[in-house]
């Protein structure tokens, strides 16, 4: 069994323990997996750019633990807008799309979840 399949059992064997059938944890799960597949994208930009945090946060406008909080999806301010401004210091846009539901995977891995 290779890494990434184990990493989605225990993804998997995690949600049907402690997430499924509660709706507030099944919603706050989504949120953050959809930060930290945002969060993963944006830490490969920086770093295959060669760009340090404290660089990419002079080009924000912004602190290195900015950068830092984004990067590790504990950023409390507005996400989205923040995550935002940085893809743009790396001359990219963050796209927000809405597509059907079975089509989407959580955390950036193709798991299954009712």
């Amino acid at each position: 069994m290779d890494e990434k399949e184990m990493r989605s059992d225990a993804y998997q064997w995690a949600y049907d323990r402690y997430i499924k059938g509660d709706a507030e944890m099944e919603k706050y799960f989504e949120e953050l997996g959809v930060k930290a597949d945002i969060a993963r994208q944006l830490y490969r930009l920086r770093n295959d750019a060669g760009i340090s945090r404290e660089r990419l946060s002079e080009l924000v406008g912004t602190t290195e633990s900015v950068i830092e909080d984004i990067e590790e999806t504990d950023y409390e301010g507005d996400f989205l807008a923040m995550a935002s401004r940085i893809a743009n210091a790396l001359h990219t846009r963050l796209e927000v799309r809405i597509v059907p539901a079975e089509t989407t995977a959580r955390c950036g891995e193709p798991l299954v979840f009712p």
